[in-house]
């Protein structure tokens, strides 16, 4: 396949969808994008249209097209079962939006799904492609900043009350649950690929008089984590107008903070060094952010693909955050420090 483009096709045409696509326009020399698809046959036509791309009037003529070798799923969590189903039944590998599903259990059921039948499975945690994320994970893995002792992670967004107004949103049925799962989620992930696992929480979920809706809009917590650090997160989407998600590691060596994709060490014997560039994550607009991350993450994919090797988020890793969320809104529920439950 190294010779050739992957032939993919894109099921789900919202909001998640421009970044991909612009992503998708940029990797054309890699990937032959062979078919859009939208329940909406006026946003399938308007999305085809606005990208030059085809569309595909059912999700079976994609299953069976014998040129596609992938599909990128951007629906709703509630809306990936049977597709799953259908497209690694069919030997298609799957690169999917977060969260993987709105439980964890129907999260494992996917991962399972897709590991029985011998396809790639990938998690779109485009965080950890920024250029400050990827400058701390090489710092920490070579060592120099020495033994993590305590975590920070801030997430003070902001969604007006008009985004949850639309219908699903926000709700078990569809989400799973809410700051954590839609927004929080993406700088969880990423502090569990820098920090390892969270063993214990204790904290406190609670939805604002900001917002009328049935899910949590604001979650705080104690950690601690299995290296022996310890940490807190504080995770809203009712910090008006919308702040910056930072976080902060105490080391051995130095204090880092990651700021919205801006690293900084504060050097314990030589002068702080910034690594990376801002980005505006955080405000009333979901989408207002770059695409090169989603750019990186495809094609990371494409390359897992081609060498068969997994991704760099590969389902079963992604299941670490949909753990640590289950018991951050458990021990909020029970009043009471909560185990994380270990990787399988």
């Amino acid at each position: 396949m190294a010779e050739k483009r992957l032939g993919l096709g894109v099921i789900g045409l919202g909001m998640a969808s421009g970044p991909h696509a612009r992503s998708l326009k940029d990797l054309a020399h890699r990937v032959d994008v062979r078919g859009v698809f939208a329940r909406d046959p006026a946003r399938r036509a308007a999305f085809a249209a606005a990208y030059g791309f085809p569309a595909a009037d059912t999700v079976e003529a994609l299953v069976d097209d014998p040129a596609l070798n992938a599909v990128l799923i951007l629906t709703p969590p509630n809306a990936r079962a049977d597709l799953v189903a259908a497209f690694a039944g069919a030997g298609k590998h799957i690169l999917m939006e977060k969260p993987v599903e709105r439980a964890t259990a129907a999260a494992e059921a996917l991962v399972a799904c897709c590991e029985l039948h011998g396809v790639t499975l990938g998690v779109v945690f485009q965080h950890r492609f920024r250029a400050g994320s990827l400058k701390l994970k090489q710092l920490l893995d070579e060592g120099g900043l020495g033994a993590i002792t305590a975590v920070r992670l801030d997430v003070p967004w902001w969604r007006p009350q008009s985004y949850y107004d639309e219908p699903g949103r926000g709700t078990l049925a569809r989400g799973g649950c809410g700051v954590l799962i839609s927004q929080a989620i993406h700088s969880l992930d990423l502090m569990l690929s820098l920090t390892g696992p969270v063993t214990e929480v204790q904290g406190l979920a609670a939805t604002t008089r900001l917002h009328k809706m049935e899910t949590e809009d604001f979650v705080a917590a104690g950690m601690r984590f299995e290296n022996g650090a310890v940490g807190s997160v504080t995770a809203t989407a009712a910090a008006y107008p919308g702040h910056p998600e930072a976080l902060h590691l105490e080391c051995d060596r130095a204090a880092v903070t990651l700021k919205a994709g801006t690293l900084t060490v504060d050097w314990h014997d030589r002068e702080p060094e910034t690594f990376g560039e801002a980005s505006a994550t955080g405000g009333g607009g979901p989408m207002d952010f770059p695409h090169d991350w989603h750019r990186a993450l495809i094609e990371d994919f494409v390359d897992a693909v081609e060498q068969g090797r997994p991704s760099a988020v590969p389902g079963r890793a992604a299941l670490a955050v949909h753990r640590l969320i289950d018991a951050l809104l458990a021990s909020s529920a029970e009043g009471r420090a909560v185990r994380v439950e270990p990787a399988a």
